[in-house]
């Protein structure tokens, strides 16, 4: 018998629901582990005496350069193993780690194992893409995706409120250990529920030779990718928008508190609310309405994110020049809304423009141009300006870090309307999602 099951095309709707509704559950303690440095960002650079520029690099560079860099192996071989084995096992590492954090006592310390958080979560996502579009047909694929980058949202919440609270009562290390276990736990549950689907059962040209080949080489599959204008293209966009929206998860938390005068407290409670309820709105939305506007346009995968990105132009100065936190807090509501709504749409066109064999990979090399453009750069682009306005601002320096922002949304709009030029001239695509 194949490494693949029949799963997919044979799968109850309730089934496959729980599949979709598992995986953004692990998503959610992926993206948690991964953002939880931003919310306790304060008493870590307190304690172990750090810089802006030094904890911008524990939630970006750092942690980046090995989600990224081992990403695109892990999908490699997920293209040729079981993807429910990977996903299971990397849940497990990025939770040990993100335990470890917890008994760092500097910051190189603290840089390994963020380190290894972000070895482990590279078998995240990836091979969860995969899975999913073999459990959802194309034209399903926007509002499944979307389900499952609800992740994204959930985890930013989770960890600000039960981070941030978990924080302020017992200290920051035992905010990493309790945020740590439960995915280890996971990991196991994953095993015993999710079937291993078959590859492109579900696709239009699955009954073709693409459906039967193997998987290509790494270097071809890479090669491929970057070779597709309409994947670089999604690519260039997604990555500019993780700049900012990376940048604004890293450092809201630490400007409402140092530059707006809220307590640690309060930013579990009020931000973390507006930051879950806005992205999964954003995220969700998002993926249902491509879903929808594609059929009369399949240019609406860019437009949807292009002009959710310019509307946020004006709110950034709202936030920057609030007289409260409370308004602050408003105007970030925006942007927090707006900002998720590039992922779902660029992976819809990723899993829809490449054949099943490569549909993992393809996955991780968006990732890693995402990551390394927006984790990589981002929460260290404002940091780093930060402390150069810092001899001159003092602790309202991260308010010129976030106006220096506004120019790299406007060129994040240019990026997706590339993408939609693009994506109006691929045949490819168009016969995948039957346009």
């Amino acid at each position: 018998m194949s490494l693949d099951a029949v799963a997919g095309p044979k799968a109850s709707p309730s089934y496959r629901y729980l599949v979709v509704w598992l995986l953004a559950v692990v998503y959610t303690l992926n993206f948690l582990d991964r953002q939880i440095v931003s919310i306790l960002a304060e008493p870590i650079r307190k304690d172990l005496n750090l810089s802006d520029t030094q904890l911008g690099m524990l939630s970006g560079i750092f942690f980046a350069l090995f989600y990224t860099g081992f990403g695109i192996p892990i999908g490699w071989l997920a293209d040729r193993a079981r993807r429910v084995w990977i996903i299971s096992g990397a849940c497990a590492l990025w939770s040990l780690f993100t335990v470890l954090c917890g008994t760092a006592t500097n910051f190189v310390q603290l840089a390994l194992y963020r380190m290894g958080v972000g070895i482990g979560e590279a078998g995240g996502s990836p091979p969860s893409y995969s899975l999913i579009s073999d459990y959802f047909k194309p034209e399903e694929r926007g509002t499944a995706l979307a389900i499952y980058s609800l992740g994204v949202p959930a985890g930013s919440m989770f960890g600000s409120a039960l981070g941030g609270w978990i924080a302020a009562e017992h200290g920051w290390r035992t905010a990493f250990f309790v945020m740590g276990v439960p995915g280890i736990i996971l990991a196991l549950l994953l095993l015993l529920v999710v079937k291993e689907p078959k590859r492109g059962g579900l696709d239009a040209f699955a009954a073709g030779k693409e459906a039967h080949e193997a998987p290509p080489p790494i270097w071809t599959a890479i090669g491929g990718f970057f070779s597709n204008r309409t994947l670089v293209f999604t690519a260039l966009g997604a990555g500019l928008s993780a700049f900012v929206g990376y940048a604004a998860l890293t450092w809201n938390p630490p400007f409402l508190m140092r530059v707006k005068g809220m307590s640690l407290t309060e930013v579990a409670g009020y931000y973390s609310l507006v930051l879950g309820i806005t992205g999964m709105i954003g995220t969700f939305g998002a993926g249902w309405l491509v879903d929808r506007l594609a059929k009369r346009d399949r240019r609406w995968f860019a437009w949807v994110p292009a002009i959710a990105f310019a509307i946020t132009i004006p709110f950034w100065f709202g936030i920057v020049y609030a007289p409260t936190w409370q308004i602050a807090l408003a105007c970030i509501a925006v942007p927090a809304l707006l900002n998720t709504c590039y992922l779902a749409p660029a992976l819809a066109v990723v899993q829809n423009a490449v054949a099943p064999n490569r549909r993992t990979i393809s996955g991780a090399i968006l990732l890693f141009v995402l990551n390394i453009i927006g984790l990589g750069i981002g929460p260290v682009y404002v940091g780093r300006i930060s402390d150069a306005a810092k001899p001159e601002y003092g602790d309202q320096s991260l308010s010129v870090g976030f106006l220096w922002l506004i120019p790299i949304i406007v060129l994040t709009v240019a990026a997706h309307l590339l993408s939609a030029w693009s994506i109006g001239r691929d045949k490819r695509l168009a016969a995948a999602i039957g346009d």
